[in-house]
C-alpha cells in the first residue's frame, strides 16, 4: 500500500509523530510549511494562531510537489488551534484534490481535540476513515512508549 504522511508541525510536535510514524509505514512524507515562517512565542503565538483560525485565514504554503492519485493511503496530521485544524493545513486541504483515498487523522494538543476531526473529515468528504488519533504534548512523552502507541494504532490499518 503506497502511503504518504502529510502534516504541520509549528513547534515540533507534529513533526515528531510524522516521523515516528513513517518509521512504520515507510510512505513519503510532505511537511507543509509556511511561506512566512516568523517564529512566535507565549501569548503572541496564541493570539497571532487564534485569529487565523476565528478569521478563516489561509496562509501561503512554501510550494511543493503533491499528487494525492499515487497514494492509496493518506495519513493527516495537525496541532489543534483554537479547537480547529491548523489554518496551513486547511490551505493544503483547499489547494489539494483529495477522493476516494483512504485517510487517517492525528492532531497534537496540549489541551483537547476540539472539534479537529468533525472539521478535517469535512474538509475531506469522499474519502473513507480508517482512523484517528490524538497526541497530548508528545514532545513531553517517553519515546519508547510513544512509538509503542503509534505502532498499536497503525496495526489496524488495512494493508499495513
Amino acid at each position: 500500500m503506497k502511503t504518504a504522511v502529510i502534516y504541520f508541525s509549528y513547534e515540533g510536535n507534529c513533526r515528531l509523530i510524522a516521523e515516528q510514524i513513517n518509521a512504520v509505514v515507510h510512505g513519503d512524507v510532505l511537511a507543509l510549511q509556511l511561506e512566512e515562517d516568523k517564529p512566535r512565542r507565549g501569548l503572541a503565538k496564541y493570539v497571532w494562531g487564534g485569529r487565523q483560525v476565528v478569521l478563516h485565514q489561509r496562509p501561503a504554503l512554501k510550494p511543493y510537489t503533491f499528487e494525492s492519485g499515487a497514494y492509496d493511503l493518506l495519513i493527516i496530521g495537525t496541532p489543534v488551534w483554537a479547537g480547529s485544524p491548523a489554518p496551513a493545513l486547511e490551505t493544503f486541504l483547499e489547494q489539494t484534490r483529495i477522493s476516494g483515498k483512504q485517510v487517517a487523522l492525528f492532531c497534537c494538543c496540549a489541551g483537547g481535540k476540539g472539534k479537529v476531526f468533525d472539521k478535517l473529515k469535512r474538509s475531506l468528504s469522499g474519502n473513507t476513515f480508517v482512523g484517528e488519533i490524538v497526541f497530548m504534548n508528545p514532545k513531553n512523552q517517553d519515546a519508547k512508549e510513544l512509538a509503542a502507541h503509534i505502532h498499536r494504532w497503525l496495526e489496524g490499518f488495512p494493508g499495513l
